[in-house]
């Protein structure tokens, strides 16, 4: 199932890159996409976590900061984590939609 899978480096996950629409799987291929991304799924809370310890981290950093350059290039990191939060949640809501489409 891996062949359906591509490795996001911004984001530090595996994410579905699927060759066709999703109807065009058969029902065996849909169900092992499924179940790959729902292991997959359930490690991007720890992946969220990880990049709030590197937010904080940054925080302390940025609560010290003096220079108004290395401030902002800070504050620019913080937001571009962030935003890989923001879309790393929206993955993992993905899944539930796949899973609750599937079993409709």
């Amino acid at each position: 199932m891996k062949d359906y899978f591509s490795y996001n480096n911004r984001l530090g996950i595996l994410i579905p890159s699927l060759s066709k629409k999703w109807d065009d799987f058969d029902d065996e291929v849909q169900q092992g996409i499924l179940l790959y991304w729902e292991k997959i799924r359930g490690g991007i809370p720890d992946r969220i976590a990880e990049l709030e310890q590197v937010i904080n981290k940054k925080q302390d950093a940025l609560s010290d900061e003096s220079d108004f350059i290395k401030s902002c290039e800070l504050n620019s990191e913080i937001a571009e984590l962030a935003s890989q939060i923001n879309e790393l949640w929206l993955w993992f809501r993905t899944g539930q939609d796949l899973s609750v489409k599937k079993h409709v």
